[in-house]
């Protein structure tokens, strides 16, 4: 199943041109299986997950992402968040213990919003966005080699607030997703994989991973 797990919408973040129905309509014509909202710090669509999934005929699951100090968290499959900032490792181990799986989001973005070298101090976070459509290349790169050596759950987010952006990444779970939790499952078990929307081919292809190699003008910069 191919799910969108990093959008957000018009309808709960204050920075999206994105409205829901329209992140559907796009959402099918490349051919998902649905959609995981996380916006920003908030789970105000959450109760409305099931009505909306009925509604246009296709899953809407609601995850969140969540400003912590060292950078954003992913966070899926709780139902309430704390009500203040907190440190990355212990809103992990908090997700974890409310019975949720949490995924460091574009973790080398270098806006202060990137975790960085931090994930390492995160032994209760579950995985990692290691393909973000609003990430340079190479910090994607940085990403898929801490994945690797940390052992996470690799994940690919399109982080759309535009509708043209749907597409450019997404997740490939290698079972039926029908429920959060089975997404969370499916995160903690690793069986999860990046895609990226071949519009060539019309298919779901794993994605090129970025050259290690840091372009000069950008290692000078």
């Amino acid at each position: 199943m191919i799910i969108d797990t990093h959008l957000h919408t018009m309808e709960g973040s204050d920075d999206s041109h994105l409205p829901l129905e329209r992140a559907v309509a796009r959402a099918k014509e490349l051919g998902m299986d649905g959609l995981c909202i996380t916006d920003h710090d908030t789970l105000k669509l959450a109760p409305m997950a099931q009505e909306l999934t009925d509604r246009y005929g296709f899953l809407i699951l609601v995850g969140v992402e969540i400003l912590t100090y060292q950078g954003d968290l992913l966070v899926y499959g709780v139902d309430s968040i704390p009500s203040h900032k907190m440190h990355a490792p212990e809103l992990a181990r908090l997700v974890r213990e409310m019975g949720g799986v949490s995924a460091a989001a574009h973790p080398f973005r270098d806006n202060g919003r990137g975790m960085g070298d931090v994930m390492r101090l995160c032994p209760f976070m579950d995985g990692a966005e290691i393909f973000n459509g609003s990430t340079k290349p190479h910090h994607n790169r940085q990403a898929v080699d801490m994945a690797e050596e940390l052992s996470l759950a690799t994940l690919g987010g399109s982080d759309s607030h535009w509708e043209d952006r749907l597409g450019l990444f997404a997740t490939r779970f290698d079972g039926p997703i029908r429920s959060m939790g089975d997404l969370v499952q499916a995160i903690r078990d690793r069986a999860t994989s990046p895609v990226t929307y071949d519009s060539k081919s019309g298919l779901w292809v794993s994605p090129e991973i970025p050259s290690r190699e840091i372009p000069m003008r950008e290692a000078i910069a």
